[in-house]
């Protein structure tokens, strides 16, 4: 099953992207209670740095298991290069949920916006 081990396998680039994430979704109910231009744009910045964080963990797994897959017997490589593309995206699986969760966040507190 994906989620078992959905952060471990994602390594350490989940770390950042996680603290970024639950910042940005902080920023993001912060933003829903006083929807505020500065808010907007915090929001907005830590979207960025959430997704950039999710990339580049993606990244530097993707690097690491193409570096790497030389020293597997030739007959495993394949398989041992899709399991490392897909632990690596877990990055980018993470920073894309959380990202999701702050723009439906942005959009309730724009719709409270419009309202007053």
């Amino acid at each position: 099953m994906m989620w078992a081990n959905f952060f471990r396998d994602g390594g350490w680039g989940m770390y950042p992207t996680s603290i970024f994430g639950f910042a940005l979704i902080a920023a993001g109910v912060l933003l829903v209670l006083r929807p505020e231009r500065r808010f907007a744009v915090l929001v907005g910045t830590l979207g960025m740095l959430t997704l950039g964080a999710g990339v580049l963990g993606t990244t530097t797994g993707l690097i690491n298991t193409f570096r790497y897959l030389m020293r597997v017997p030739e007959a495993e490589q394949f398989k041992i290069a899709a399991l490392g593309c897909a632990e690596s995206l877990n990055n980018l699986v993470l920073g894309l949920m959380l990202g999701v969760l702050a723009a439906l966040l942005g959009s309730i507190a724009a719709f409270r916006a419009a309202r007053a």
